[in-house]
């Protein structure tokens, strides 16, 4: 990841094919030593490629991948008056889980 945000740097700054040293001259300004291995993988991976495009790409995918978390929050608001005649099971529950928790053992003893 930290070559990755290297090679974004230079090429945000102008420096379209980054090179290894370039890289490497990026990290160890912020005092990172640059893994050989990784550095090529990540060049030979970008070698020949528009760095806008792939991001471009990569948004595209992203935005198509869901993130389940917005569908549970409207079915409650939706319910209305159920969710009033809910209310009242859940407190029971939670005094129920609030004596489980103590199991006879006070804090200071």
């Amino acid at each position: 990841m930290k070559h990755l945000a290297a090679y974004l740097l230079l090429a945000l700054a102008g420096n379209e094919s980054p090179s290894a040293s370039d890289i490497k001259e990026v990290l160890s300004s912020v005092g990172i030593d640059a893994e050989d291995a990784r550095l090529e993988k990540l060049l030979s991976e970008l070698e020949g490629k528009n760095i806008q495009e792939l991001i471009s790409e990569g948004a595209a995918k992203l935005a198509s991948v869901p993130s389940g978390g917005a569908g549970g929050a409207a079915a409650p608001a939706a319910a209305g008056g159920a969710a009033a005649a809910e209310a009242p099971a859940e407190e029971k529950e939670e005094e129920k889980e609030e004596s489980d928790e103590d199991m006879g053992f006070g804090l200071f003893d």
